[in-house]
Order: C-alpha cells, then sequence, then structure tokens
C-alpha cells in the first residue's frame, strides 16, 4: 500500500462504466475514508457525508446541516454559505439532510472556485461556531416582542417543516416510513424534525450531536473530476490532520422484516367549507420493507422491475391502477433502494372515494399476483431493459453534475461499509440480469420473494379533515400558554431579551475583516466573452432544420417543433394534454401501452413538451410545441417511425384513456400546490404583465388548474365537443409550414441520418395555417389565493417597461445582491420563511419578489416596499458588487452536457438572440457600478406604488390582510 500526504491508498481500480480511475484511501491520523474519482469532466464534485442517525423527530441532523454552513472558526460571519452564492461559479452549491446521513457537496468548473467552496464546507462542517443563537435562528426559540404579547415559536426549520407538513404527499411519504419502522430505528423518526417536536431540542442535545458524529472518522469523503488528484490530499490533510482517529457508534442497524402487517389511518388538512370530506380526497399507500439487498444483480433486477411495473403510462401496475377509475393519479414510486439500507417498494392512488379505498389496496395486491403468476409481458421486460440501459451508457443527468448522481449511487453502498463502487459498475449485473430475464422468470420471481412472500408490509390511508388545521393551531397555542404561564417575569424577560438579541444580531452587518477572510474570485477570474454554440441552418421542403455539430457519444437528439401560434387562443389550455396525448393515449394501430413498449423498445424516450417566452424585440411571445426524441445511431429510423405515427395516428377519441389524463394533471397541478407555491404566485404575476405569463398561465398555472376541474366535468358530459377542440389542434399544428426540426450529433453521424429526416418531414401534411393573434385578458388585481397551509407564498412585481424603465444587465446583478444579501437577512434570517427570490425576466422587464413558506404576509410586504430605501441607504462600494457580477455570470455560463447545448441554440435563434446581443448584456454584466445600484431604487420605488400583489397560503392570514390590501380572494383547494 503506497501512502501520501497523510492517507493510505487501500484500493485502486479503472471503472470503464464511467471513465474513471478510482483510488480508495483512509487517512491514517483521523481515520477519515477518501474516495477519489479522476477523470476528464471539468464539472468537478467534492462532497463529505457523515452518518447522522436519529432517534427523535426534533430536526437535529436537519437544524445541524443550516448552522455549520452558517459561521465557522475560518470564516466567522453570519451565513458564509450565501456569501458563497453571492459570488461564485459554482454548478452546485447545497448540503442535504436524509434519513441516516447528512450530505455537503459542491460542484465547479473553474478550479479556483473548486478550492475556495471546499474550503468553506470543510471548515463549516469540523470547526462550526454552534452557539446557542444559531440554534435559535436556525431551529427553533421563544419568541416575544414586548412583556404582553403572546410567546411564539420561531425558527428557519421549524417554519420549514410546518410548509412540509401541510404537504398531503409530503404526509404520506413520512407516515409510510413510520409505518415501515418503529420509532427505536433511525428510519422510524423525521429526521427533516416535526414541528410538534422540534422545541424539545436542547443546546447540549445539539452540541453532543456535532462532537459525535461530526468527526473525520464518521467521514465518508468524495471527489470527481480533472483536478489534481494529489492536490486532494493535501488539502484535505490540512483539515483532518487536526484529529486522532476514534470510533463512532454511527452504525445504521438492518430492522429484521416483522411476520405481520400493519395498518394506520391519519389526517390531513383540507379546507373547512369543503363537504363532503369523503369526496374524492383520500389517499392511500401499500408500502414494502425489503431484507438488505447484497446481491448487485438482484438490486439491478428489483431496479428494472420498478421500472416494469410502474415506470410508464403503459407499464402493468400504473396501467391497472390508472384504468380502474378508483382514483385520480398514483403515488409511491414503486422500488426505493438508493437513499437507505434497506429498500422499500410503494404504490398507492390519491383522490380516492372512501368507500374505494379497500378495492385499491387489492387491486394492487391482485395486479402483483397477476404479474407473478401469469407473467409479465416480454415486450414490457424488454422496453424496460432496453430503456434502462440507455439511461446508465448516457448518464444524462441534465443540470445535475454527473459527479453527484455518481456520489449518491457510490453512498449507497458506502455508508452501510459495503463496495463504494459497487454502484458504479453496473456492466456485469446488467448483463447478468438480462441473461437471467432471457431464461424466463426472473422478475415474476423478485415479486413473488419481495412482495407477495413478504409479511412486512403496511397500508396507510391519509383522511381529509377539515378542522384539523384549527386543532394543531389550538394546540400549539395551548402549549404556548402553558408554558408562559409556568414562566416567571424574570424568564419571560429572559426571552424577550434573547429575541431583541437575536434580531440585533441578525441586523448587524459583518465585520468587514472577517468578510474578507472568504476565499473569492476576482472578475480577472471570469471569461469576458460569451460561449457560443454551433449551428447550421438549411431547410427540405417546408420546413427548417437546424444541425449543432457536437460531439454525442452517438447518440441523436431530435426535436420537431410547430409553432402554437397557428391555434385559437381558447385551444391553449388542451396543448398540454394533447401533448402528453402524443405518446400516452395510442395511435390508430397501437394501444398505449403497445405504444409505450414501443418506444422503450426502440429509442431512449420521446415525449412532448412546449416552450413559452417572452421576446426581446417583440411583444408577442413565443409559443411552440416541441416532440423530442433521443436513440442511438441504430435506432434512429424507428425512433423518427414512432414520432410521425404519434403525430399523424394518434387516437384522440380514447375518451376513457383521456379522462385519467385529465384526472391525473388535475392531481398533479394540486399535489404541487404547496411545495411549489412561490412558483405559482410568479406564475400568476407574470400573467398580469407578458403574453407569455399569460399564455403559461393558462398552460401550468392557477388557470389552467380551473380549466382542468372544468374540463373533468366536460369529459363527462359533453366528450364530443371536447374532442372537436383536440381534433383541431391536430389539424391546425401538425404542419410542415410552420415547424422546425432540430439535430444535435456530430457532423459525420449527422450526415449519415439526414436522409431519415428528410423522409420524417416528407410524410407529415404540407401547407400552413394563419398565424393567429391573440388577445390576452390581463386582470390586474391584488389577488389572496387560500389552502390549507400553515405558511404562505408572498409576491408583488410589475412591469418595469410599463413604468417608464429599460431592461439592463445591471438588474441581474443588483437582484443577485438583493436576493442574497438584504431579502435573505430580513425575509429569512428575521422574518423566519425559508427563503425569498427576486425573479427579473429582461425581455419582458418583468420583475418581483416572492418569498417561500414564510410565516408572514404584511411583513413580507413591507420589506419589499422598503428595498428601494435600503438601496439609496446602503454605501455601495465596487468590490462588493463584483461579487455579485461573478454570480451572475455563473448562472450565465451554467454548465451543459451536449443536448443541451444544442437546445440553448435552438433557443436563441427562435428568439433572434445572436452573439452580439448576449455579448452586449454580458458586458452590462460586467460593467455594474454603484450608480446603476442608485438609479435602480427609482424603479423600486415604481414597483412599491404600482406593483401587484400576489398571496397563496393560509386562509386565516390571508383573510386578515384583505381589506388592507384590497386582494380578490380565491379557495385554490
Amino acid at each position: 500500500m503506497s501512502s501520501a500526504h497523510g492517507f493510505v491508498l487501500l484500493h485502486e481500480e479503472s471503472v470503464p462504466e464511467i471513465d474513471s480511475h478510482a483510488r480508495l484511501y483512509r487517512h491514517t491520523k483521523s481515520g477519515a475514508s477518501l474516495l477519489s474519482l479522476t477523470n476528464q469532466d471539468e464539472n468537478k464534485v467534492f462532497g463529505i457525508t457523515f452518518r447522522t442517525p436519529v432517534t427523535t423527530a426534533n430536526g437535529l441532523p436537519h437544524i445541524m446541516e443550516h448552522v455549520v454552513l452558517a459561521g465557522s472558526r475560518k470564516f466567522p460571519v453570519k451565513e458564509p454559505f450565501i456569501e458563497m452564492v453571492k459570488g461564485s461559479l459554482n454548478t452546485f452549491l447545497n448540503a442535504m439532510t436524509f434519513p441516516d446521513k447528512t450530505s455537503y457537496p459542491v460542484a465547479s468548473t473553474n478550479l479556483k472556485d473548486f478550492y475556495n467552496l471546499i474550503d468553506v464546507y470543510l471548515d463549516g462542517v469540523f470547526h462550526p461556531l454552534l452557539t446557542p443563537q444559531h440554534l435559535d435562528y436556525e431551529g427553533w426559540h421563544y419568541d416575544l416582542e414586548t412583556a404582553d404579547d403572546p410567546l411564539q415559536y420561531k425558527g428557519v426549520v421549524f417554519n420549514e417543516m410546518k410548509g412540509a407538513y401541510s404537504s398531503p404527499d409530503g404526509l404520506m411519504g413520512k407516515y409510510s416510513r413510520e409505518a415501515l419502522f418503529d420509532p427505536d430505528h433511525p428510519y422510524g423518526v423525521d429526521s427533516g424534525g416535526d414541528p410538534r417536536v422540534i422545541p424539545t431540542l436542547t443546546y447540549e442535545a445539539f452540541k453532543a450531536f456535532h462532537e459525535t458524529y461530526y468527526h473525520p472518522s464518521n467521514a465518508l469523503i468524495y471527489f470527481y473530476g480533472d483536478d489534481d488528484p494529489e492536490e486532494r490530499l493535501r488539502l484535505l490533510d490540512r483539515y483532518l490532520s487536526e484529529f486522532e482517529a476514534r470510533p463512532v457508534a454511527s452504525e445504521i442497524p438492518v430492522y429484521p422484516l416483522r411476520s405481520e402487517g400493519r395498518r394506520a389511518v391519519l389526517p390531513y388538512s383540507v379546507d373547512p367549507s369543503e363537504e363532503p370530506v369523503e369526496n374524492g380526497r383520500y389517499y392511500l399507500t401499500l408500502n414494502w420493507l425489503l431484507p438488505e439487498i447484497e446481491d448487485v444483480k438482484t438490486g439491478m433486477g428489483l431496479s428494472i422491475l420498478s421500472h416494469i411495473l410502474s415506470g410508464t403510462v403503459g407499464s402493468p401496475l400504473q396501467r391497472a391502477l390508472m384504468e380502474s377509475g378508483l382514483g385520480e393519479d398514483t403515488i409511491g414510486g414503486g422500488f426505493s433502494l438508493t437513499y437507505t439500507r434497506q429498500g422499500t417498494f410503494t404504490a398507492g392512488m390519491k383522490g380516492i372515494q372512501k368507500e374505494n379505498l379497500e378495492r385499491v389496496e387489492a387491486l394492487i395486491i391482485d395486479t402483483l399476483t397477476g404479474l407473478a403468476r401469469g407473467g409479465i409481458d416480454p415486450e414490457t421486460v424488454a422496453a424496460s431493459l432496453n430503456t434502462v440501459e440507455f439511461r446508465l451508457r448516457e448518464a444524462n443527468t441534465g443540470s445535475y453534475p454527473r459527479g453527484l448522481v455518481y456520489m449518491f449511487s457510490i453512498l449507497g453502498r458506502w455508508l452501510y461499509d459495503g463496495d463504494p463502487l459497487e454502484g458504479l459498475r453496473y456492466e456485469k449485473p446488467l448483463a447478468a440480469v438480462k441473461d437471467a430475464a432471457a431464461a424466463g422468470g426472473f422478475f415474476e420471481g423478485l415479486i413473488e420473494e419481495y412482495l407477495l412472500q413478504n409479511p412486512h408490509r403496511a397500508t396507510v390511508i391519509l383522511e381529509p379533515n377539515t378542522t384539523l388545521a384549527q386543532e394543531q393551531r389550538a394546540e400549539e397555542e395551548r402549549r404556548l400558554a402553558e408554558t408562559r404561564a409556568r414562566l416567571s417575569p424574570a424568564e419571560l424577560e429572559a426571552i424577550r431579551a434573547n429575541s431583541l438579541a437575536i434580531k440585533k444580531r441578525q441586523e448587524t452587518p459583518d465585520d468587514p475583516a472577517d468578510l474578507a477572510k472568504l476565499p473569492t474570485l476576482s472578475l480577472d477570474d471570469l471569461e469576458p466573452k460569451v460561449r457560443t454554440y454551433p449551428l447550421a441552418r438549411d431547410g427540405f421542403q417546408e420546413t427548417e432544420i437546424l444541425f449543432h455539430d457536437l460531439f454525442t457519444n452517438g447518440i441523436v437528439y431530435f426535436r420537431v417543433g410547430f409553432n402554437l401560434r397557428v391555434l385559437p387562443q381558447e385551444l391553449l389550455p388542451y396543448v398540454p394534454l394533447f401533448s402528453d396525448a402524443l405518446t400516452e393515449i395510442g395511435t390508430e394501430t397501437e394501444d398505449y401501452v403497445k405504444l409505450s413498449q414501443r418506444i422503450g423498445r426502440h429509442s431512449g424516450g420521446i415525449g412532448a413538451s412546449h416552450y413559452i417566452a417572452d421576446r426581446h424585440d417583440a411583444p408577442e411571445a413565443l409559443a411552440w410545441l416541441f416532440l423530442k426524441g433521443k436513440a442511438t445511431l441504430a435506432q434512429t429510423g424507428e425512433m423518427l417511425a414512432i414520432m410521425r405515427d404519434v403525430l399523424l395516428t394518434v387516437r384522440l377519441d380514447n375518451r376513457e384513456r383521456f379522462r385519467q389524463m385529465v384526472l391525473e394533471e388535475k392531481a398533479g397541478e394540486e399535489s404541487g400546490l404547496i411545495p411549489g407555491g412561490h412558483s405559482v404566485v410568479i406564475g400568476r404575476l407574470k400573467a398580469m404583465f407578458s403574453e407569455a405569463g399569460w399564455i403559461s398561465e393558462q398552460m401550468n398555472g392557477l388557470d389552467y388548474l380551473f380549466f382542468l376541474r372544468r374540463l373533468a366535468a366536460e369529459v363527462e358530459t359533453n366528450w364530443p365537443a371536447v374532442l372537436s377542440r383536440l381534433e383541431e389542434i391536430r389539424r391546425r399544428l401538425i404542419r410542415r409550414g410552420h415547424m422546425i426540426c432540430d439535430i444535435t450529433l456530430d457532423a459525420d453521424n449527422f450526415n449519415q441520418i439526414r436522409p431519415q429526416i428528410e423522409s420524417f418531414i416528407a410524410a407529415l401534411p404540407a401547407g400552413d395555417e394563419t398565424l393567429q393573434i391573440w388577445s390576452p385578458e390581463r386582470r390586474r388585481r391584488n389577488e389572496g389565493f387560500t389552502m390549507p397551509a400553515q405558511v404562505n407564498y408572498v409576491g408583488k412585481g410589475a412591469n418595469i417597461h410599463e413604468l417608464g424603465f429599460e431592461s439592463h444587465g445591471s438588474i441581474h446583478v443588483i437582484s443577485n445582491m438583493l436576493r442574497t444579501g438584504y431579502l435573505w437577512e430580513q425575509v429569512r434570517m428575521k422574518g423566519g420563511a425559508y427563503g425569498a427570490f427576486m425573479p427579473y425576466n429582461a425581455y419582458a422587464g418583468l420583475i418581483g419578489f416572492v418569498s417561500y413558506r414564510d410565516p408572514n404576509l404584511e411583513k413580507t410586504l413591507a420589506v419589499y416596499d422598503n428595498t428601494a430605501a435600503y438601496l439609496r441607504s446602503v454605501p455601495w462600494t465596487q468590490e462588493n458588487i463584483e461579487k455579485a457580477i461573478i454570480g451572475v455570470i455563473g448562472n450565465m455560463d451554467s454548465y451543459q452536457l451536449p443536448d443541451a447545448k444544442g437546445y440553448t441554440a435552438l433557443i436563441h435563434y427562435l428568439h433572434g438572440i445572436t452573439d452580439d446581443y448576449r455579448q452586449a448584456r454580458r458586458d452590462e454584466v460586467l460593467s455594474t457600478g454603484v450608480a446603476d445600484f442608485l438609479r435602480f431604487a427609482d424603479v423600486l420605488d415604481a414597483i412599491k406604488k404600482e406593483g401587484q400583489i400576489v398571496v397563496l397560503g393560509s386562509a386565516e392570514k390571508i383573510g386578515r390582510a384583505e381589506k388592507d390590501f384590497e386582494l380578490t380572494l380565491t379557495r385554490v383547494i
């Protein structure tokens, strides 16, 4: 064994599946473990993970995750994390709490930035300040402004988890896990924290938790990318050499399987005015706990089985549930094998009527039994095998760094003292699974062994409750009142003084000398020129062809786009469902199951989406529907044939299948309201001020949700009218005249497949439709949307072009500075919300504010209105402005895989955005100065006066604000 910089090399090997060389080390002095992967990927990733088992739902690991990045020995400022966010080129920067571990990953393509981030993270996890005030702020504390006020709970994580516990989908995940485990096991309690239990966490327990688990002997450290592997060792040794190795009792025990099942019925909150609650509002899941899976072939087989059962609309379990009509949408997700030591399997439905609960439960069991004993369709098996293999080989992780996805695959074994590389070596287990599948009965056997013959099963039902929210508020108020009654005047005064001290700390700026200790980049570290993307234009018959000459490792990325402006505006709400129908409803020769199987067997995936965006050079928005597919070169002909068939022969007249799609879409929109409330509010504001915002609201906002509810009824009462509109969309849209084809591939391979693309184009109908002029209905009014939630999403915005101001690149810098500075301090640090944002659309001139999981409403709006005064009061310097510039350039230069580069070039082309235009905007960003900040205060004054307000959240709090802010109230759910 070789050694260097305090590390002993334990093992090394090449991992051809990810084109990397792996070295596994142990740091001799501290006991830390390191896995170092070297390769040619410029998007470098670092992560440090600690096993953090819990015994109570007081949120300890979650709060610790927040606190260790809130000031450290080397960087004693209030928020090192957010300071780095302001001025980093990172491609990923976050921390995550799981049921049994806490991870701190970072990624960047810039080497200096990468090592800066690592330095801050390592000092944070090993040497956090960890004062009682940190626990008070990030976790919980009693708050008392005056001696006569009622006592309150405050804290960032406390409010975050109140938001999480307002979501029935989130509650179902929590309750399902708790039903599988007992509370004496780490997986049997919520590591994120239960708002009722968080106030039991003491500072002594908090500090002891860090001392116990945040030690290098309990750390799993990971590097990935093209940086110097020896420098990694030097960098780590500087921190690790301060510690002595010691045993840490953090093992996650295997939970013994029970010999009998469990059943739990638990409440979730619905609006008190919603009667009768039995009408389609129940949730049900069946959940199995698996034994620990140590055989990699079995693990791979279960992952593929999950896709077989539920991975597509045509999957047998997914199909059985949706075609039953017993609920509105499926939930559960199948097998989960990555984030816990023992895997689970979950299947269920939402939107169930009470009398159908037992039928859903029986249907799941009967379907699994039928598959295990009657056999799975070989076409379904073949489709899933091809899909999973394609994904493994393509390794397309989207905007996530590849190295981060690999890290979590590795932790699935490494955290439990297994071989960390097992999660990366997929060739042998994949081949073994394919051989076993070819022999027959393999997947059926897995269902039999791990589900049907597994008695460790839990049925969990969520039942709607109209009084739950009121009861929870009353119970919290009772506990606070009892606490207040027990406290002496001196103790109450101490609480009041502590509340004032917390606020003072939040309001007190960091010492400039301490801020200067944080590692930073300079403008000299930035590339002054915009990144360019290859694009060649051509045409065939009536259709434009765009080609992006990029290396894709032999994968063809193909898009065909149709201009939605050929449609009358009343058809726009139907577009998302029409898009889904192309691949999810079947064709004249194949039902949707056979079509799904064909897509899975002969491509890497085919699906439709829409693109809606404002333009910089015209008031009319871009509106396109794209059907996109990806395939190997050998599969290209079949992929194009499938795309041709769905465009020309989709069976829109399948009423029952379309009804299922409407209900599924409606359920998805409703379940996204609480976790994505900030996006709902932003979308609503945009709809008031731009055509693109208005279109998006028709196709993906509250207006769309209300449309889906009406449509669900119309499908039952007037199907011919609905079908007529869908057919009109196809007739108008699927034509070559306003069509564009886009291909990302290297030039040699493109020339080989070009004849196939031309044949595809020639098969589609000729001619075009007249482009329509749409007349958006802009409802300018302050709006309040209510739902059963304990938190709010508070927004305010305007169109600065209408207010007499021009868009400018400096606004990106200012909004970045405000989001990570003033708004972070006022809305999160002082207000207790989980976050605040300042979205800006330069093309349309839209700018605004929105908060996330916010306990406040009026106070947050006051913060927004005070932003102009704040801008004028701060002694801005070019030095602190440059930090925000760097952050903006990092966002502009986000790392992209080849398919994303091709798509970016396509979007630039559709917008008419030249490289010269992009360079001008970049130059505006790079040259942002103090004068720009001061000028922007005038814009904010105008928004304060003329901006519109949109609030989503608690009916009680929104109701109290109705008159003061002239809100038009609407109950959403």
